[in-house]
């Protein structure tokens, strides 16, 4: 039912849609309105709280079907970064005002940004420098982030710091803040980006921001372990996306072989057009099979060590054969591949962001080599 209904919402908004918000630079309101209605940013979000109640496994088909449906990348980045703030609360929120604030998450009455990249501490989380020191009622925080999607339309941010307790100068580990936005202490600067041009990622400076106590999620200095949950969810969406997209540009291809004739025969008749698309198919399902059996194990729950391992295996798997599949689409167009109007040039450098974040391709092979083959670890 999930799926369906994320594929009927998927065709509302086809290639055209996000072409032209692409080349303008625009927000695809009419897009992520359309999700919050839907309520697909409380499908993790327990019944009890407004949500539906579903696992992993379903999150992944949802991300699948909306970029396979006609969005190809455009649905990940928008779809993504509004449930991460959202799924960490899942784990984390404690007192009823922080229940509140997850139901109202569920319901799409507001969007949570998320940050915990720095310009400083690359992948190493732990290295951030972003600090929140606790006072006697309240926390100041100080600090900078960036690629930081969607603050411009979100009503509150998930905010990963260091902290410091009162008096100490020593940071006691991470933690999470829910803050709401906008907010006088909080500077943002759009970063110009080869694609997804629908959503602004951005520089964001922390200047003597005030909290109250009540906005710590979860223990103070122990924020990782809500996060890693999170963390692991995320690889798997971003793969789910990667193969929807490819699935996507792979559709457009094949029917361009069938349809485009050259020396009276149709160029997918041609070995050098049709193997290297089947090929691109095969991968694609293979990564596909490989991303339900890691959302499987993440929703089990049994084996926590075992599931993060196959999520950044799917991952790394996903994410390379749908650039392959991606450049093969676009190849088979020929010069016309390049044209924006074919949108295959498109959905090309959309997919190229997922070799890079948001943990790239080496550092997933560094998870894999150390947490899964049992290598030294190499970083």
């Amino acid at each position: 039912m999930v799926v369906a209904t994320a594929e009927a919402l998927a065709q509302r908004f086809g290639p055209e849609y996000w072409r032209e918000h692409d080349e303008n630079e625009a927000y695809p309101e009419a897009f992520i309105n359309a999700l919050c209605e839907s309520g697909f940013f409380g499908v993790t979000v327990p019944e009890a709280l407004g949500g539906s109640g579903q696992g992993l496994s379903d999150l992944v088909l949802v991300m699948e079907a909306l970029c396979r449906g006609g969005g190809g990348g455009g649905p990940a980045l928008g779809y993504l970064f509004g449930l991460l703030g959202t799924m960490t609360l899942v784990h984390a929120a404690e007192s009823e005002h922080q229940q509140d604030e997850l139901k109202a998450l569920a319901a799409g009455e507001r969007l949570c940004a998320f940050a915990l990249s720095e310009p400083d501490a690359g992948t190493n989380s732990f290295n951030i420098s972003t600090t929140a020191i606790e006072r006697e009622d309240d926390f100041i925080i100080n600090g900078a982030k960036w690629f930081i999607t969607n603050l411009q339309h979100s009503q509150r941010l998930l905010l990963v710091t260091q902290t410091q307790r009162a008096g100490s100068t020593e940071s006691c580990g991470l933690s999470l803040f829910l803050v709401n936005l906008p907010n006088e202490a909080l500077t943002f600067t759009p970063t110009p980006k080869h694609g997804f041009n629908y959503y602004k990622s951005n520089q964001l400076f922390i200047d003597d921001l005030v909290v109250p106590k009540s906005a710590l999620i979860g223990e103070l200095g122990k924020g990782f372990a809500s996060l890693a949950p999170t963390l692991n969810a995320e690889r798997l969406l971003v793969a789910a996306g990667a193969v929807g997209t490819a699935r996507l540009a792979l559709r457009a291809a094949v029917t361009y072989a069938k349809d485009r004739v050259v020396f009276r025969a149709p160029i997918g008749s041609h070995q050098a057009i049709q193997h290297p698309l089947a090929g691109a198919h095969a991968k694609l399902e293979a990564a596909w099979l490989m991303i339900a059996e890691a959302a499987a194990l993440d929703d089990a729950g049994t084996n926590p060590e075992r599931a993060a391992g196959m999520a950044n295996m799917a991952k790394y798997v996903a994410v390379e054969a749908a650039i392959e599949t991606c450049y093969q689409s676009l190849q088979t167009y020929g010069g016309a591949g390049y044209a924006r109007e074919y949108h295959q040039e498109r959905w090309w450098r959309e997919v190229q962001l997922f070799r890079l974040a948001p943990l790239t391709q080496q550092m997933t092979l560094n998870f894999i080599g150390q947490h899964v083959l049992g290598l030294p670890k190499s970083y």
